[in-house]
């Protein structure tokens, strides 16, 4: 994944269910509180993560299999008539977002990480999409994926759907336009040619979870307008997860996504 190269003079890591105390601190919050925001004494803000608890008390593994449970039981219900595609957008959408995706928050990030554990190694920018993707039983190719550029990655995500194309004079108007385009749900971004993650809109918010290159040099959930690799950049890539149906097709059917 391409991505700029930093020289950075310290890595702050941070494990699943620890807080850091330097430059910003982080928590994980129940569901129920997010996305609250903390104030500190000293003004700081405490970013909060949107994660149950009880999801980091199952083990990755049994996580991976609930996600294969679900795209079966969710492809036999559609079958039956049980359920409408809604269902299969909503339950797809929770599943990544609030199973699967907070194990691997405060995974150190590196420009080469291609682990498949949470927490076990280092993760890149594009390997975090493609791992977790993978693990919510897509039938892809991670390192394929994970290496190509920003728009080619988004393509592939898309699987022939519209790709939303933002390019605007500064980061205050992509923001502006890009909350215009979206609506509630996930979707894949790309950052011109330099970096990838996954945006989330929820309660009218736009979050950014990416495996971030910038401080806590690792795998976490932020303030779209308020992160410092969005306000880098000017030009973006956006590809609907939550509502592609192209894409969650695909998946119910376990057909390659190339």
């Amino acid at each position: 994944m391409f991505v700029i190269s930093l020289i950075l003079s310290s890595f702050l890591l941070i494990s699943p269910l620890a807080t850091a105390g330097n430059e910003e601190d982080f928590s994980f919050v129940n569901e129920k509180t997010w996305p609250n925001v903390i104030k500190q004494g000293d003004n700081r803000e405490k970013t909060t993560f949107w994660v149950d608890p009880d999801s980091l008390a199952v083990s990755y593994i049994d996580t991976k299999l609930a996600a294969k449970a679900l795209r079966l039981r969710l492809r036999e219900d559609l079958r039956n008539g049980i359920i409408s595609f809604d269902q299969v957008k909503k339950d797809f959408t929770d599943q990544l977002v609030k199973e699967i995706i907070p194990h691997w928050y405060g995974t150190p990030w590196s420009f080469g990480g291609h682990t498949s554990v949470p927490n076990q190694g280092e993760i890149a920018c594009g390997y975090f999409i493609s791992t977790t993707l993978r693990d919510m039983d897509m039938k892809l190719n991670r390192y394929t994926l994970a290496q190509k550029s920003p728009i080619d990655e988004a393509k592939m995500i898309s699987c022939g759907s519209d790709i939303l194309s933002v390019v605007q004079e500064t980061p205050e108007k992509a923001f502006e336009e890009i909350d215009r385009l979206t609506q509630e749900g996930l979707y894949f971004i790309g950052f011109d040619e330099g970096h990838v993650g996954y945006l989330l809109k929820r309660d009218g918010e736009l979050f950014l979870i990416h495996s971030n290159y910038f401080s806590p040099v690792s795998v976490c959930m932020e303030k779209l307008e308020e992160s410092r690799v969005f306000n880098r950049f000017t030009s973006f890539h956006l590809v609907d997860i939550s509502h592609n149906e192209a894409l969650l097709k695909r998946w119910l059917e376990n057909g390659a996504i190339l």
